[in-house]
């Protein structure tokens, strides 16, 4: 039996009470029992007691539930009565005491069943006892029962008289359960603690159980979030940032996620962004209303400052004298407005925050005070009058500027702006970016002077800002801003030939590197030459070297190597170090990447103090121009000195681009362990840097290829890395188009495998980059042949042979002897093992001596298919080599498409010891091929897809019908997931 209907069930599991609940739970059960459950609002209180009574009560047990409202001149025992009016028993007892008549007033309802109403007493007091004798006996009478009083901090003084009456006396068979709103755990052995209005005195024979509802954890307000969405999970960014704005209430994380189901994008920190909920407003709005002016004054100006701050500083954005400051500061924390921070006093346990309790002292105090949560400052903000607003900013900057060290000068500038100070604020971002630069923080001290020139500044100073900005944004990922604001400093043509020039030659810097512009970057940078000639030739001369580097989507070769001939004739004029050391460093990279045999004497011509952030770069340059050409001891030692070059500076953008080119070094080399983890994290860091993101995506797509066999998901990945990479020096382009055409290769569509490659032979072909074409050529010249086209075949590789006639481009070499053999065994199919297959062995070893472990096999598995189709003994051992060498490196598509290849020539194929069969469960094979038939693939369709026979798919799909349990192929979608 109820006093009031059950109420709806709440959303989803009871997160991170699961054993609270069950600890109160087997407590509550031990009767006569008393269970105080306390927490701050919001925290679960009443969920928790409805989850408490669900499991600890039945239909035979009475249950009342009082809930206790704010103080107002309501009724004596109001919530009491409430309770018990809305509880319809059956039969009362014949055997009532006849006290419980004098309860005819209170209940008027149930007055026909209540022993006659004993007659007055006279005396107030001897009345109201009476009463509370009367209560006593009318709820020892229902038996079995639990009485839950909610929000006891509100209970009329009748009410609490009424408890202790109980709790002194309880019935033998009754559980009392009692919440109230606490931000600590319970003390309830003295009179007025927070929390409790009365102390519990209980006798021995009574279970007692006080548990405190602490705020969830980050990872369980993701929990709830995810259960609130519907979904899986929630990033773990996202449960982070929702645990700063609610505090890990529950009642709070529900409020904002109402009605957004599927809601996964969480906003920023910044202020406006996320409204309040109502609900969360009223709750700040009425503390706010119970406080005395001189505490709303204090909370307001906490609400101002936005981070936990000290009671001088408090006292000094309120306007208050520092007496009435703590005493303002006591009355918000009994209110639960504010909070001391977890390295503050334990107020008001803490006896030496006595004075700061009463007031009546002004003993030390160290600690900071601040909201319990974002959502509570912003609600507490948005009801600080606007005109106010304004004072109380330009205070707090004053107020930091006197009372902390060193001067939070982020923080400082944006009062200043709230406070309508632009100038101000300008000059105090301008100083708070020379420290972080000063520092070597390149990311923050990029977006305080983008923050400065947004604020306004003076002609003057704007200019000076463009300058700074300009100087540490190539460094610093900063996004399409700053090109933006750049470009409008230029526009203003306020700036004289020197700053412009040197502005516009770090924007084409910036936008080469980092945007995706790769031509127009390059005529920025050509723009500024002139500009830079009248006041710097150690800048001019660093310009034209920096044009000089070459790019696949970029100015020819020859104009290239014009433009650093260029760079050299002005470098005996240059005699600043530091640009004399800019200009050798590019000059070293633009050679290397060429491949120009002087490349390495000009890397020995680099300076001894080629440090820090121009150290990183140049040799992280070198290392991915010596890993492409095929030096790979060069690279390692070229990559072993960017890194320790990134490891003492902290710049963005130098930090992902020598891990990107690891990666890609990584790829190469065959060290495929653990590398597509690698690489999706890169993926995901480096989105902002499109090169950088292109040659993660490339090396994600490749492992996807190679290592998974997932074709459709490897070829989506390459497309997307050929259409973010903005200018690539030899990497993407090439290889994304190599991979493409392989897959159609292997799925016997070699004029697909020829369209494949056009587009990148297309730019190889206009800048006669032939040194980066090392991954192209050898496929594109086996498409060709395959498809019938021979005499392009010949002329592509002559091609190659020409391109790279003078260039020190090792893996180029390799390369066209891959390309020679492949062409001789067309032209002489029946010769024998000369000249093709000297041709293949001397490729094969080539690629070996440069640590391509994975172009090596590609050569033996040419060999071998050329020996099996020439009818040559040693193919299938040439094959299996191949097979060998690619399990190596875990090539699992390329090892079925060897075994596949050996089985359509009639041969058996040899397993190494492998895992144990799978049972009755799916082989990841098998899945594959299920999942590809749930989506309607024919058979056919699927063995090209996976490169596997039309008859092991056939084995497959007849497997993956039997272990599924279904019939037909239409089926096994829905099975697949379970």
């Amino acid at each position: 039996m109820n006093a009031e209907s059950s109420p709806p069930p709440a959303p989803g599991p009871l997160i991170g009470r699961s054993a609270l609940l069950d600890d109160v739970c087997s407590e509550l059960d031990r009767r006569p029992a008393v269970a105080v459950i306390t927490g701050e609002a919001g925290a679960g209180k009443s969920r928790f007691v409805r989850e408490l009574l669900r499991r600890t009560t039945t239909p035979d047990v009475v249950t009342l539930v009082a809930r206790c409202q704010e103080p107002d001149a309501s009724f004596p025992f109001a919530s009491l009565i409430d309770a018990l009016n809305r509880f319809r028993p059956g039969p009362i007892p014949a055997d009532l005491p006849p006290v419980t008549g004098a309860l005819h007033a209170l209940l008027p309802d149930l007055a026909d069943r209540l022993p006659p109403a004993p007659p007055p007493l006279g005396d107030p007091r001897a009345e109201h006892h009476r009463v509370l004798r009367a209560l006593h006996a009318y709820t020892a009478s229902l038996g079995e029962a639990v009485l839950v009083v909610e929000d006891l901090q509100w209970a009329d003084a009748s009410t609490c008289a009424f408890l202790r009456t109980v709790i002194a006396d309880p019935p033998p068979r009754l559980g009392l359960v009692l919440t109230a709103r606490s931000h600590t755990a319970p003390h309830t052995d003295a009179e007025g603690t927070d929390g409790l209005p009365f102390p519990l005195r209980v006798p021995a024979h009574v279970t007692v159980v006080e548990r405190h509802l602490a705020p969830l954890s980050a990872a369980e307000t993701g929990a709830l979030a995810a259960g609130l969405l519907g979904v899986q999970a929630v990033p773990e960014g996202f449960a982070d940032r929702l645990h700063r704005w609610t505090g890990g209430l529950p009642y709070v994380v529900e409020e904002v996620l109402r009605g957004r189901p599927g809601f996964t994008e969480f906003p920023t920190d910044a202020p406006g962004e996320l409204p309040v909920p109502a609900s969360v407003r009223r709750v700040v709005v009425e503390r706010l209303r119970h406080l005395p002016p001189a505490a709303r004054q204090v909370v307001a100006a906490a609400a101002v400052l936005g981070e936990p701050a000290p009671v001088e500083l408090l006292r000094a954005v309120a306007g208050l004298g520092e007496p009435e400051t703590r005493r303002a500061l006591a009355a918000a924390l009994r209110e639960g407005v504010l909070r001391p921070t977890a390295d503050a006093c334990a107020f008001p346990q803490d006896g030496a925050c006595a004075s700061l309790r009463d007031g009546t002292g002004a003993s030390p105090f160290d600690g900071r005070y601040a909201f319990p949560y974002g959502l509570t400052r912003r609600a507490a903000y948005e009801a600080v009058a606007d005109p106010e607003r304004p004072v109380l900013h330009l205070r707090a900057a004053r107020a930091l500027a006197r009372h902390t060290s060193p001067f939070p000068l982020a923080g400082m500038a944006e009062h200043y702006r709230r406070a309508g100070r632009p100038v101000q604020a300008a000059r105090c971002l301008e100083a708070a970016a020379d420290r972080a630069a000063g520092h070597g923080d390149a990311g923050t001290a990029a977006a305080h002077y983008l923050d400065a020139l947004r604020d306004g500044p003076s002609p003057v100073a704007r200019d000076r800002i463009a300058l700074k900005l300009a100087r540490v944004a190539p460094n610093a990922r900063p996004g399409p801003q700053v090109p933006a604001a750049l470009r409008q400093v230029l526009d203003r043509h306020s700036l004289g030939p020197g700053p412009s020039g040197e502005i516009r030659l770090l924007l084409g810097l910036l936008l080469r590197n980092q945007s995706g512009s790769g031509l127009e970057a390059l005529e920025e940078i050509a723009r500024a030459v002139p500009d830079l000639l009248v006041v710097s030739t150690g800048q001019a001369a660093r310009a034209l070297a920096i044009t000089a580097i070459p790019s696949l989507k970029g100015w020819p070769v020859g104009e290239h190597r014009r433009l650093l001939a260029e760079a050299e004739r002005l470098l005996p004029g240059v005699e600043e170090e530091d640009l004399r050391s800019a200009v050798l460093a590019n000059r070293a990279t633009a050679l290397a990447l060429m491949g120009d045999p002087s490349a390495w004497d000009a890397v020995a011509d680099l300076p001894d103090t080629l440090t820090g952030e121009a150290a990183a770069r140049v040799y992280a340059n070198l290392a991915g121009a010596a890993n492409s050409l095929g030096h790979p001891r060069r690279a390692r030692a070229f990559q072993a000195r960017a890194w320790q070059a990134v490891r003492t500076n902290h710049a963005p953008y130098l930090e992902a681009f020598v891990e990107t080119t690891d990666v890609v070094a990584a790829f190469m080399g065959g060290r495929w362990k653990g590398l597509l983890g690698r690489a999706e994290r890169a993926e995901a860091q480096y989105q902002d840097v499109p090169d950088f993101h292109a040659e993660a995506l490339l090396v994600c797509g490749l492992l996807r290829l190679h290592t998974k066999g997932q074709t459709d998901v490897a070829r989506r990945l390459l497309e997307r890395a050929v259409r973010t990479t903005a200018l690539d020096t030899g990497v993407v382009l090439t290889a994304a188009a190599a991979a493409v055409a392989r897959v159609h290769l292997a799925a016997g569509r070699p004029s697909q495998a020829v369209q494949a490659v056009e587009e990148a032979l297309g730019y190889v072909r206009r800048t006669g980059a032939w040194v980066w074409a090392t991954a192209l050529v050898p496929p594109a010249i086996d498409a060709l042949i395959r498809d019938g086209r021979p005499c392009e075949a010949h002329r592509l590789g002559a091609e190659l042979a020409a391109g790279i006639a003078d260039r020190d481009a090792p893996a180029a070499r390799a390369a066209l002897l891959t390309c020679r053999a492949l062409l001789t065994a067309t032209d002489a199919p029946q010769s024998g093992h000369a000249p093709s297959d000297a041709l293949y062995a001397s490729a094969a070893a080539a690629w070996t001596r440069l640590e391509r472990p994975y172009e090596a096999a590609y050569v033996k598995e040419a060999r071998g298919l050329h020996l099996l189709a020439s009818g040559i003994p040693g193919g299938r051992t040439v094959l299996h080599e191949a097979i060998a060498a690619y399990q190596d490196i875990d090539a699992v598509w390329d090892v079925l498409r060897c075994q596949r290849e050996l089985r359509e020539h009639g041969q058996t194929t040899v397993r190494r010891p492998g895992a144990l069969g799978y049972g009755d469960h799916l082989s990841p094979r098998e899945r594959a091929v299920a999942h590809l038939a749930s989506l309607g693939l024919s058979n056919r369709e699927i063995a090209r897809e996976l490169v596997l026979s039309h008859r092991t798919v056939e084995h497959h799909v007849a497997r993956a019908l039997r272990k599924l349990g279904v019939s037909s192929r239409t089926e096994i979608g829905s099975h697949l997931g379970r």
